[in-house]
């Protein structure tokens, strides 16, 4: 068994101090100020909003509820599985609080922005009066993201609505218009269709999930479709009415009629009120710019330089808008403060889509080895030979595990039941070098889906 692991990162330019200002507490936040705690650090957290940001409040948890009900066909109506995100956000937002409550943390309410390189004010939410003024050794900005809406007419209107809002609907609508086939666009799909909405989505792309491998991504379209979502690819909205959506599509205007229009046409930084011209810190609409090894930001001038003591990280940096990127992007970061190596690849990143059937990654797709035109090998495996899935009568699943010419593992993407829980295991043998021959050696309880990988392995 090859052992070997990636050499622990060496840090430089450490500005190093005993106390931390983190702007933000969502996942990239909170989860770097109880690290940096719990390393003696004193910590200031400061949140405007609820504790726990987006991804806990109104994102990733109260979302996966949703898609969690949604798969139940039927045992709940959207009200009562609405009711129970709620509960599911306040018990995990009181964690969060209890854990800002901690020795070694403050927390304060309210917008933090800067005065200068070294300073931060703290605004009050209601008309940015200055309420404290703080300093500290080291500063975090994690304000995370917010839904980034298209330049069109008829936004304004009250039948258009973000994923914010579409989380506290309690009545599903007759029909449902989303704009956008992204992460956001394809979940709200598959949960609305399964408590039976009308579903469309007008995507621009050829594709949904473009980030996503490319088979697996239409593959996942044409499960939804075979539910009843219409899909009308290639299609430039051109504005919003009382009615619906209208757009482009084959030099050709077409309206599709909607009840409800959920823009879900991605994210945006959290950049507006921060002053980062105080700091002189360089930023543009995609983020804050920073060194990507150790999260420091970079200085605005002409030949850049990175600013020792101040850190970006999560979706505010536009590195990877996803919340376990943010949290060790925190920990790098908090590291780097320490003057500490660690084993953190941030290259390695797995995702996954928590539609019905659920789809996951990490590493290199086929088309990115297309585009690198590098010599790769893709082995794949099927549901429908596994005896597990058979018995959960979950049979519609494809499993693809990529090495390059040394047999080394670049890559897994999976469509199907526990997805998610598939890569994550690929994930942890990548962090390690593993090869394909290596993961075909290991041992996979029976029956488990697991083992399709196993059994891909030695195809």
């Amino acid at each position: 068994m090859n052992n070997e692991t990636p050499t622990p990162t060496l840090f430089d330019e450490v500005h190093g101090g005993k106390s931390l200002i983190i702007i933000g507490s969502g996942p990239g936040g909170y989860r770097a100020a109880d690290y940096a705690a719990k390393q003696g650090l004193q910590v200031t957290v400061i949140e405007d909003g609820y504790a726990g940001g987006t991804c806990l409040n109104c994102g990733c948890i109260p979302t996966k509820s949703l898609c969690h009900d949604a798969s139940l066909e039927g045992k709940r109506t959207l009200a009562e599985a609405i009711e129970r995100k709620q509960q599911v956000t306040e018990q995990l937002r009181q964690g969060v609080e209890t854990l800002m409550s901690q020795p070694g943390i403050t927390f304060v309410h309210g917008k933090g922005r800067f005065k200068d390189v070294h300073t931060i004010e703290v605004c009050s939410g209601n008309d940015d009066t200055v309420t404290d003024t703080l300093t500290a050794d080291n500063i975090i900005i994690a304000t995370g993201s917010s839904a980034k809406m298209l330049p069109i007419e008829g936004l304004d209107l009250p039948n258009v609505v973000t994923s914010t809002e579409l989380l506290d609907v309690k009545e599903v609508p007759e029909r449902l218009c989303i704009v956008g086939a992204g992460v956001i666009g394809m979940e709200f799909a598959s949960i609305f269709n399964a408590f039976g909405a009308q579903v469309t989505v007008v995507e621009y792309l050829k594709e949904c999930l473009p980030a996503t491998d490319s088979d697996l991504a239409k593959r996942l379209r044409k499960a939804l479709e075979k539910r009843g979502v219409e899909f009308f690819m290639q299609s430039a909205v051109k504005k919003i009415t009382t009615e619906g959506v209208v757009f482009e599509r084959k030099g050709k205007e077409q309206t599709v009629g909607a009840d409800l229009v959920l823009m879900a046409t991605g994210r945006k930084p959290n950049i507006e009120g921060l002053n980062l011209e105080a700091a002189g810190i360089r930023y543009d609409r995609a983020g804050i710019k920073v060194n990507p090894e150790t999260m420091q930001v970079i200085a605005d001038k002409e030949q850049p330089t990175v600013i020792p003591h101040i850190y970006a990280i999560g979706d505010v940096n536009g590195q990877m808008m996803l919340a376990h990127a943010a949290t060790f992007q925190g920990f790098r970061a908090v590291n780097h403060i320490l003057c500490h190596a660690d084993r953190i690849r941030l290259d390695i990143m797995p995702a996954a889509v928590f539609t019905t059937p659920e789809v996951a990654g990490v590493g290199l797709t086929e088309d990115q080895c297309k585009e690198k035109e590098m010599a790769y090998t893709c082995k794949k495996g099927y549901y429908r030979a596994n005896g597990k899935a058979l018995a959960m009568e979950e049979t519609d699943g494809l499993v693809k595990i990529l090495t390059d010419n040394s047999g080394r593992i670049i890559g897994c993407h999976v469509l199907g039941a526990h997805a998610a829980d598939l890569v994550q295991e690929v994930a942890s043998l990548m962090n390690l070098g593993v090869t394909i021959n290596q993961l075909a050696d290991i041992i996979h309880t029976h029956p488990t889906l697991a083992e399709v990988l196993q059994d891909t392995a030695r195809s």
